[in-house]
């Protein structure tokens, strides 16, 4: 008899990440991994080169010493911090601790597709709520829940809309839920966020056992490579997944790197002003040539085109790779009229604006 993975595994379609330019006219422009602009601080990059002095070793398996740092930096209990390799581990580890063969793992429509491969992985079923104008809909969220719901996963912002849900309506869904339901909160992108009805998960974590926020690295601080990324959550939560993530999980460089860009918020805020202004750039720019942006927040515009020939979506991604510009095609994500542009440097946002703008005006 041969050898035959779990049953499930065959409906799971790997993650393809956003492309590299290889090629093609004009310099090689990456906007198409929502990756930081500006990149890590340097004072995060000096943290990283020393640890490589003590490569030789295990790195704290407990992650002590930023752990403390993020408790300080957020005003929360260090015991309810957990660290994975990027909140990937995390998300994964999660969804693999409180759901199974025959459960659902529920997820609004047009978000991070990894959500999906975390639930079929553990042999669950996978529910997808419809959205309700790009965003998460919590009446439509709690109408899919069944007695076989056991996760449901929001990221908030939502990646790749930009849309987000104010802190009022995230309660109002864990309200909505059974309290065997884990509800995970993805805040990845919750750095960009100054909207004041925004509430990045803090607060329902402290006041329910059954909520759990995730954040990253990758983003703000420009860690992607590094893979660190981390949870907060109530401490039954926290011993559960702990004892089922990789043994020494975050490298040494990974946590000096880490805590040297907790430390340096004059770098993140640089970040996130040149996000703040460059999103604001791109959003009036590409509405004025009559494309709609679907949200507000995040590191990136989800920009919507014509289901027409020669207007289409691929055709806008083909042209600007034609150009060495590789943006991000959103069909995976479940926005097939959608691309993703990242928001980056002052010259690649100039070059990427305008050879959008070339594009619809040869209509």
């Amino acid at each position: 008899m041969p050898l035959v993975a779990r049953p499930g595994l065959d409906r799971i379609q790997s993650y393809k990440p956003g492309q590299r330019p290889i090629g093609g006219g004009g310099p090689g422009i990456k906007l198409s991994a929502n990756e930081s602009a500006l990149g890590p601080s340097p004072k995060a990059m000096a943290a990283y080169a020393e640890a490589a002095r003590v490569m030789e070793r295990y790195p704290d398996a407990n992650a002590v010493g930023i752990r403390n740092v993020i408790a300080d930096r957020y005003g929360i209990a260090a015991e309810k911090i957990l660290m994975g390799i990027g909140s990937d581990e995390l998300l994964s580890a999660l969804v693999r601790a409180y759901a199974g063969a025959g459960d659902e793992v529920l997820y609004p429509t047009a978000t991070f597709p990894m959500y999906r491969i975390y639930g079929l992985s553990t042999g669950a079923n996978i529910v997808q709520a419809p959205d309700a104008g790009h965003s998460a809909d919590v009446d439509a969220l709690l109408t899919a829940v069944t007695d076989r719901t056991k996760v449901v996963i929001v990221a908030n912002p939502n990646n790749p809309t930009g849309t987000y849900l104010p802190g009022d309506e995230m309660a109002r869904l864990r309200a909505g839920l059974r309290d065997n339901i884990l509800l995970i909160i993805d805040a990845a992108y919750a750095e960009y966020v100054a909207k004041p009805d925004y509430d990045v998960g803090i607060s329902l974590v402290e006041a329910t056992d059954n909520t759990v926020m995730t954040r990253t690295f990758s983003k703000v601080h420009g860690m992607a490579s590094l893979r660190i990324g981390w949870c907060y959550a109530h401490s039954d939560v926290v011993s559960v997944v702990g004892r089922i993530r990789s043994p020494f999980n975050v490298s040494s460089a990974a946590q000096a790197a880490g805590i040297a860009a907790l430390e340096d918020k004059a770098h993140e805020d640089a970040v996130v002003a040149h996000t703040a202004k460059w999103h604001s750039i791109a959003t009036q720019r590409l509405s004025a040539l009559g494309l709609e942006i679907t949200g507000t927040e995040g590191n990136f515009v989800c920009v919507e085109f014509p289901d027409e020939d020669g207007k289409r979506s691929t055709d806008v991604y083909e042209f600007l790779r034609q150009r060495n510009i590789i943006v991000r095609a959103m069909a995976g994500f479940g926005l097939p009229k959608h691309v993703r542009i990242t928001i980056g440097l002052d010259e690649e946002m100039e070059v990427c604006l305008e050879a959008t703008n070339e594009f619809v005006k040869s209509w």
